[in-house]
């Protein structure tokens, strides 16, 4: 049975950035929120740990693409994310 048309993305160019989002953007934020555990805890515990978390949220990222309106702003959501996550572990290894 077909989806109803009227609840699927008209345009290919936002179905192409909700692809790209939940795919490479959803993994960025997922190893970037991993590398701020990291910066803050133990690194072999998160890194254990991080081996089976990641594709959890990683998951659930997807999940939240798809179901976003607009292809952009779910980008900029995980862009805007992947650098607040990743500076702390930034400025951490910068330190050192």
């Amino acid at each position: 049975m077909p989806a109803n048309k009227k609840h699927l993305t008209a345009s290919p160019w936002q179905r192409l950035l909700k692809v790209t989002a939940a795919f490479v953007g959803g993994y960025m934020v997922s190893m970037s929120f991993h590398l701020l555990l990291m910066a803050f805890m133990d690194r072999t515990t998160v890194f254990i740990t991080m081996r089976f978390s990641v594709y959890i949220l990683w998951a659930a990222l997807m999940v939240i693409a798809f179901l976003a309106k607009n292809g952009w702003k779910i980008w900029g959501i995980y862009l805007g994310l992947s650098l607040i996550f990743f500076l702390p572990y930034l400025l951490k290894m910068m330190g050192k």
